[in-house]
């Protein structure tokens, strides 16, 4: 991989060619410019993530099966990191599960159960990085939308639409529902109660009773400048479906107001004086998606200058010549009828420009233009144009600028496939102008696919031939493969996340990517011109120019995992730290133990462990003199902090109506999976602890503002950080708690703490262990003002502790014996999730062929592996269902090279 690497950095300074033979200069400083680029490039390389997965979509009780490919530049797999990370966040951006995966060669395997009592019908996201990833300020995490159906004792299906009639004072929603049963037969006439709850408030209720299709029209309304907005809430709806059940459905309202913006950007990124400007535009609605438009561009003095409409997905561009002095505005009509006005950038009085045609399929034609004002006060001054691509600089070259506009071609086959991005730099390297084009090479790894027969029958014995070739020469590579029953999981190809998309595209820009297979998925001149669309309008991840020259370079705080580790520090109780202390570490299930020795501040560190996650550790210190008086304490570990799911655009509302075919399926599939109906028994009714209990807190009303269970506390270490996020109505600042309503209006009178019936000071929340609340009483007023005068305060929050259950004496050698002991840990570090294998029924025993086979996935293998002569198989068993199978498979070569190939074949 170096050597490939140094072949690059020689290539790039042997092209230092002039763009004009009359312009010879000195290379020094573009030679200092690209060594100090490809050192930082090299030192830091970019790791970046693509999960393949079985299907786009699921059900409950499905498994999710995914094969993790981790690159460094130039897409190579990578050497560095040995731990994955994969998170798995729902959408109210909560962590439901995290993954941690051992990578070997630079793939790594997983899989995880969609369980009935972790997983609910609705959106998620997957979010897969490595520790090293982390150091960097825009990380390109692998993000990935999908959504889960319930089949399973399903009640009622929804429907909804939405009708934004918002005026500039006023949030008007109106929200159309549809209730049906699980055989599809509406609700009619049953009454069906609402509400919408923000930030854990109800701002809105109300009732009504759906007609004969089952349909009803809920209106929403809210005062723009309201605290609580609807477009941040949540519908909550309860449909009576017999005279004792109700059901409830949760409905996000924030894409019910969709707003919209129009966005432009000039190429090379700025408006110049005198020169004719191309300037990119996208239009975008507020859920992330685009949308078709068209206007025209007039100037200060209301004349039109330019007209333009929409290519693709809201994005397109336009020429204008710019003049200096003058301002522009979009005047843009959106497909809906509404219209938008919008300021262009600045013009500016002095500039040069690059300007790219990517049309040619060999070469990337780059015009270098200036104005009179630049060309006049900069003239026979070194200019440095500089493209790299995947972490290596491909191609420089300098000139004097000796006319105010340069030519040249750039030939193709200097690049690896993918987003190139070109750098006009002054000579003292200080970036002028930048343009991104994608480079498409015709050389790319041919992956094909291959059966006997292009028919087959159900449950029949398939057998698939991969060949996998580069220029015509075979290739050793490391795919996976997937096969599924097309009829009963459709998909928009266009909208399809690949190994191309991932790697080659969504992991270089930043933002969002509506349908970035459309681009890959047969491409042509219109795709590639849309494509070139796409990258004037989106931001790019790179290190800056400006902080490479400077030598601003990455904090580096975590350096690539090459292992499990654990590390913490032994101590004396009075703080001290032990050194040269012993330490005896012990994983009983994995029959392993060592003995470590402290550094002279106590610090300690085993590296590269191997251990499942249901893995117990001890690490014991009573080897040491003293040892009774020592302590031991771990460091934890860094974790990325959670963020909105920026690719929430992929979202679907009605997972119902969209997954039909999957979920009747999954219905018939998981028969056998039913949960019982709620079973009331009928006894005395034990009391729960609240503030009723104690005199002191008698004049507080009977039912409080707004109440926190104590299950909703479970996982939570420090209670007071907690606390901040779950009582709604309360703000805190400075160590204060205060009512939000009457702080904001300048009322600085904190709210009253009670444990237990007792005034304490806020910081004894964080004495409290959040298993022994029972729970979280919040009064955000003191009607009868009596606990208020008593105590100096505005507003309560009581915290009802669990009542202690009647026990049996003990000695006190048995409650010692029950004491943690300082000295000795005993924990289950998150080790490695085991990997399970895909299982793949056969059916050449006649015993099995009486067994239904529903199965959508029919077969899933990440291990596919080609020989020296680039060939590989593999077989299975097709199931029960008839039409057209899919089988997906991608993957990459030892170069880099990735590869993709669909085969379809007849099921009968």
């Amino acid at each position: 991989m170096k050597i490939f690497r140094l072949s690059f950095l020689i290539l790039s300074i042997l092209s230092l060619l002039n763009l004009s033979s009359s312009a010879q200069t000195d290379t020094v400083s573009i030679n200092t410019l690209i060594a100090k680029t490809n050192k930082v490039l090299n030192d830091y390389p970019t790791e970046k993530i693509y999960l393949h997965f079985d299907k786009p979509y699921y059900a409950i009780a499905d498994t999710v099966w995914f094969k993790a490919y981790i690159t460094e530049n130039q897409n190579f797999l990578s050497g560095l990191s040995k731990i994955v990370y994969v998170d798995v966040i729902n959408q109210k951006d909560s962590l439901i599960q995290t993954l941690k995966l051992p990578i070997t060669g630079g793939v790594a395997n997983g899989s995880f159960p969609l369980d009935q009592v972790n997983y609910k019908q609705g959106n998620y996201h997957i979010r897969a990085y490595t520790m090293w990833m982390m150091n960097f300020e825009d990380p390109s995490y692998f993000n990935k939308t999908f959504f889960v159906g319930e089949a399973i004792d399903k009640e009622v299906k929804t429907h909804i639409s939405y009708k934004n009639t918002s005026t500039d004072k006023l949030e008007k929603i109106d929200a159309r529902v549809q209730f049906k049963d699980a055989n599809n037969k509406p609700y009619a006439n049953r009454n069906v109660s609402w509400q919408v709850v923000t930030s854990f408030t109800v701002i809105a209720k109300g009732r009504g009773t759906t007609d004969a299709n089952g349909y009803l029209t809920i209106s929403m309304s809210a005062n723009q400048k309201a605290e609580y907005q609807l477009n941040k809430g949540e519908l909550i709806t309860s449909l009576n479906t017999t005279e004792k059940d109700i059901v409830y459905n949760n409905f996000s309202l924030n894409t019910a107001i969709v707003k919209k913006d129009f966005q432009l950007f000039p190429e090379g990124g700025n408006l110049i004086a005198g020169l004719t400007n191309k300037v990119a535009f996208k239009a975008i609605k507020s859920d992330g998606l685009g949308i078709n438009s068209k206007g025209t561009v007039t100037d200060n003095d209301g004349k039109q200058v330019a007209t333009f409409t929409a290519q693709h997905l809201g994005m397109g561009s336009f020429n204008l010549l710019a003049e200096s002095g003058k301002t522009y505005k979009a005047n843009v009509t959106y497909s809906d009828g509404t219209t938008g006005s919008y300021n262009l950038p600045e013009v500016k009085a002095s500039g040069i420009t690059i300007s790219i045609d990517n049309s040619n399929a060999e070469n990337v034609l780059v015009k270098i233009v200036s104005n009179d004002a630049f060309y006049d006060q900069n003239r026979t001054k070194k200019l440095y144009l500089v493209a790299q691509s995947k972490g290596v600089i491909c191609y420089g070259a300098q000139t004097a600028l000796s006319t105010k506009e340069y030519s040249t071609t750039v030939p193709k086959s200097k690049f690896p496939m993918g987003i190139a991005q070109f750098t006009l730099f002054t000579d003292a390297g200080k970036p002028l102008s930048e343009r991104l084009v994608f480079v498409q090479n015709k050389n790319t790894l041919n992956l094909a696919l291959s059966t006997p027969t292009p028919t087959s029958g159900i449950k029949k014995k398939v057998k698939v031939n991969v060949s996998a070739k580069k220029d015509g020469a075979p290739v050793e590579g490391t795919f996976s493969v997937a096969v599924i029953d097309e009829s009963k999981v459709p998909a928009s190809e266009d909208g399809t996340t690949t190994i191309l998309t991932g790697l080659l595209l969504s992991s270089d820009l930043k933002g969002y990517i509506e349908k970035p297979n459309y681009y890959f998925n047969s491409p042509d001149a219109k795709k590639n011109a849309d494509l070139d669309a796409l990258l004037l309008t989106q931001g790019y991840r790179s290190f800056k120019y400006t902080d490479i020259l400077s030598g601003q370079l990455p904090k580096i705080s975590f350096l690539p995992e090459q292992g499990i580790e654990l590390s913490g520090v032994l101590r004396m109780n009075n703080g001290i730290p032990v050194r040269k202390g012993t330490l005896l570490v012990t994983i009983p299930d994995k029959r392993f133990n060592t003995q470590i020795t402290t550094d002279p501040v106590g610090n300690f560190r085993v590296q590269n462990l191997v251990l499942n996650d249901s893995s117990k550790v001890t690490v014991s210190a009573k080897y040491n003199v003293n040892y009774k008086a020592m302590a031991i304490s771990l460091n934890g570990s860094p974790v990325p902090a959670l963020t909105r799911n920026f690719s929430a655009a992929e979202e679907v509302v009605n997972i119902d109506s969209a997954l039909t075919t999957y979920l009747d399926n999954s219905k018939r599939q998981y028969a056998y999976l039913h949960t019982l109906k709620d079973v009331t028994i009928k006894a005395a009714t034990i009391p729960k602890v609240s503030h009723k209990d104690y005199p002191a807190l008698s004049g507080l009303s009977q039912i409080a503002d707004h109440e926190i269970t104590g299950d909703r506390l479970q996982g939570c270490n420090l209670l007071i950080n907690c606390l901040q996020t779950l009582m709604p109505g309360v703000t805190f600042i400075d160590n204060v708690f205060y009512v939000s309503r009457d702080y904001n209006q300048g009322n600085r009178v904190p709210m009253g703490v009670f444990i237990n019936g007792m005034n304490v000071d806020v910081n004894q929340i964080n004495t409290l262990n959040a298993n022994d609340i029972e729970s979280i009483e919040i009064f955000l007023r003191d009607q009868l003002g009596l606990v208020n005068r008593a105590n100096n305060v505005n507003g309560v929050i009581v915290i009802n502790q669990k009542k202690a259950p009647k026990g049996q004496k003990i000695s006190k050698a048995q409650l010692l014996d029950m004491l943690p002991k300082s000295y000795e840990l005993t924990f289950s570090p998150q080790g490695y999730n085991k990997e399970k294998e895909f299982y793949s029924p056969r059916y050449d025993v006649a015993a099995n062929m009486n067994r239904n086979d529903l199965r959508t996935t029919i077969y899933w293998n990440p291990k596919i592996v080609t020989d020296a002569t680039g060939n590989s198989s593999f077989e299975f068993y097709n199931a029960d269902g008839k039409g057209q199978y899919k089988v997906i498979i991608e993957g990459i070569d030892g170069n880099g090279n990735l590869g993709r190939s669909v085969l379809r074949y007849l099921v009968k």
